[in-house]
């Protein structure tokens, strides 16, 4: 119950316009407090947590959870943990209530709150907030690490030029190929590379219904990968992995309809794959579908924060006006 208090204490002082100085929040980009005890941590309830927040990410080619959870005792909940940037609270208490709270004891913060005064109850909250919190979770995540970006960011201008857009990122990615209707960065990790793919399509290059797109993406994708990105020999080239069909969702970037999909690339000829994530925006304003692709080369290592500081980036993106290319040119 201390835990409810100090929460519900603070949010009724920002209401009132009585709090001060709120620090920074912390943790790693990814990870969740979960503030539980550990009855209720190691039984159905905990499972029920870890069901949904630790369930695999979408589009990787191992087993890697959504979140990294941190389970803390009410009892030892205090000083830097309350700065946590993402916290779900979980307690048993006579009343039932479920809701997000921002900035409680940090900026920026997340708090998702669950109480019931039995387990069943518990459960049944955990299970129908999960998607509403693990967006919150997850988009504040992504503004973290866009503000991070800003330490040492990219100022190149190639994008703005040719597609009259800019991307917040870090000045580890460096520019590489251009073509006219095209753009490829990359960024050196310790055991591999990332990259970033920016291209442009005429309007109707992707259709809307549901049952032809995932097709048209494909072929669309592997088409982009054999005249842009090529393997070390000839016949070698990037291809979408067809043993597994991508994940498609209707989502909103920089306020346009957007078509995100994640999945596995490979190359063609070659012994060489990795996930990506690809945003074909809708553009009308310019009579085109804008592309954002990332994509990871990282073999035996974990690809969850790499994949999401490009996806990261790629939702950074604004629209600043003229550009050089037309949509399909070459």
């Amino acid at each position: 119950m201390l835990c409810a208090i100090v929460f519900f204490t603070a949010c009724k002082e920002e209401k009132k316009g009585k709090r001060g100085y709120v620090p920074d929040s912390v943790g790693a980009i990814n990870s969740l407090a979960v503030v539980i005890d550990n009855e209720l941590w190691n039984g159905e309830v905990g499972d029920e947590i870890r069901d949904f927040y630790a369930a695999p990410v979408d589009g990787l080619p191992s087993i890697e959870p959504l979140f990294t959870l941190h389970q803390i005792p009410p009892s030892v909940f205090s000083g830097t943990t309350t700065r946590s940037r993402n916290i779900l609270l979980i307690q048993n208490d006579s009343a039932a209530y479920s809701g997000l709270k921002t900035d409680v004891h940090a900026r920026p913060q997340q708090v998702g709150v669950i109480q019931a005064s039995d387990h069943q109850t518990l459960i049944d909250l955990i299970g129908k907030t999960h998607d509403e919190y693990i967006h919150a979770f997850k988009e504040n995540d992504v503004k973290a690490n866009q503000k991070r970006f800003l330490i040492s960011p990219n100022k190149e201008n190639y994008l703005e030029q040719k597609f009259g857009i800019t991307l917040k990122m870090p000045s580890v990615y460096k520019t590489g190929t251009q073509k006219d209707n095209f753009i490829w960065m990359e960024r050196v990790i310790p055991k591999g590379t990332m990259h970033i793919l920016v291209y442009q399509l005429p309007l109707d290059a992707i259709p809307d219904n549901d049952s032809d797109r995932v097709d048209a993406f494909i072929k669309m994708h592997d088409s982009i990968g054999k005249e842009y990105v090529p393997g070390r020999e000839e016949g070698m080239y990037m291809v979408t992995q067809k043993d597994y069909a991508p994940y498609v969702f209707d989502i909103t970037v920089a306020g346009k309809p957007t078509m995100e999909t994640k999945g596995i690339w490979e190359m063609k000829n070659f012994s060489m794959a990795g996930p990506f994530v690809n945003y074909i925006i809708r553009d009308e304003a310019n009579n085109r579908l804008l592309v954002l692709e990332g994509l990871t080369f990282a073999p035996s290592e974990d690809k969850r924060d790499y994949m999401f500081e490009l996806e990261s980036i790629l939702k950074s993106v604004t629209f600043t006006g003229g550009h050089e290319t037309t949509p399909g040119t070459k």
